[in-house]
């Protein structure tokens, strides 16, 4: 047996292999998705197709998780090693950086060199934007691993979306304190999207600065010490914009920057959507409970999952941060989201309908108690006089 097949074996079990294993190839469709974008709308003159972008997240990833349905299967752990070791799955990861960088940089030169009305270039930009805020989640796969050269690619993946504080705060931040009130990235119980994001972008860019300038002042250096990581991430996306600004000239900055915001609100409304109103309870000691999969909300839907290097698997991930992507498992005690991202991201752009699909789930994980949620403070009163305190 080799690791290069992924293959396992059992005394009474044929050998196990990962029939998915081609089709994590499919997360690599993401930064193709601009040049497609462009063929099609110089061959057709139709400029809806400079918005595959949002054509692909909202509208055919969700048709895809309806027609593909889920998979609730696990590998076994008999496998995991074979997987784990399995470097076929990382350069599904490394691959994307390559199509990342030279689709900025094409997108940019297509800016600066036509003519494109302010519609058809709020479309490119967010074409562009979902390859940033994809690449964010590139970063998020290789920025929980020990290897010092993926941590590195990580906030390489980061600069495009001006997002490097991330690698500091997901990492050290959300996972410690996950499902509480004090986590600028878990939304709460009757908070909408538009009430979380300039919350969790302020506070998660507070929080990262407040941990690595303790982490330096603990080796007895000041915050704006060269071994900032952040500074190190946020000077690669400033030597990334003063390059492209200085081949191309000045008007492709609103292009930038519009791309930039919607990468990076792309990943806080994943946020939003992996932790609504989940809250983990403190223990005798004072202390929070260890994070679990019933933590966060899981989603096993096909499509979605192999676009995003099995990010739904959400409930695993938090509970074993280092595993990868390939061997992330189901568990039954995991909240269950009724669709994958691409349709819930979708629905909690539109806050009465996103109350009406969750919030009863919230309350019926907690038995009716609501007393158990992470509830947003200035709704608290209005959500404890509706569902009544642990009714």
């Amino acid at each position: 047996m080799t690791t290069t097949e992924a293959v396992a074996t059992t005394t009474d079990a044929p050998p196990w292999r990962d029939r998915h294993r081609g089709r994590w190839l499919i997360g690599l469709v993401v930064p193709v998705l601009p040049a497609v974008g462009w063929a099609l709308f110089r061959g057709t003159g139709t400029s809806v197709f400079l918005w595959m972008g949002p054509i692909w997240i909202y509208l055919l990833i969700p048709l895809l998780d309806w027609w593909l349905g889920e998979d609730p299967s696990n590998p076994p752990e008999s496998a995991v090693p074979a997987l784990e070791a399995n470097r076929f799955y990382r350069w599904c990861t490394y691959l994307y950086l390559p199509l990342q960088y030279a689709g900025l940089v094409w997108a940019t030169w297509i800016v600066a060199h036509n003519h494109l009305s302010v519609v058809e270039t709020i479309g490119w930009a967010m074409t562009l934007g979902l390859v940033g805020g994809a690449g964010i989640n590139a970063a998020h796969e290789l920025g929980h691993k020990r290897d010092d050269t993926e941590r590195w690619m990580s906030r390489v993946a980061l600069a495009q979306t001006l997002y490097g504080h991330f690698y500091v705060e997901h990492n050290r931040g959300h996972h410690s304190r996950v499902a509480t009130p004090e986590d600028p990235a878990s939304s709460r119980l009757g908070e909408t999207f538009w009430a979380f994001l300039p919350r969790t972008v302020i506070g998660s860019l507070r929080s990262g600065w407040s941990l690595e300038a303790g982490r330096l002042a603990r080796n007895g250096h000041r915050p704006l010490h060269p071994s900032n990581k952040i500074l190190q991430a946020w000077a690669m996306s400033v030597a990334l914009y003063g390059t492209l600004i200085g081949v191309f000239g000045w008007r492709v900055v609103p292009f930038l920057a519009a791309q930039a915001v919607f990468g990076f609100s792309l990943l806080e409304v994943v946020n939003y959507v992996e932790h609504y109103g989940l809250l983990r309870q403190k223990v005798a000691n004072g202390r929070y409970e260890r994070t679990m999969p019933r933590h966060s909300w899981n989603s096993n839907h096909r499509a979605s999952n192999l676009a995003l290097y099995n990010l739904e698997r959400h409930s695993d991930h938090h509970a074993n941060p280092t595993r990868r992507y390939q061997t992330l498992r189901n568990f039954e005690e995991a909240p269950q989201l009724p669709s994958g991202y691409g349709l819930m991201i979708g629905l909690a752009y539109v806050p009465p309908v996103w109350r009406r699909v969750m919030d009863h789930r919230v309350l019926d994980l907690y038995g009716g108690d609501v007393t158990l949620a992470n509830i947003h403070p200035p709704k608290r009163e209005r959500i404890l006089a509706r569902y009544g305190a642990g009714r």
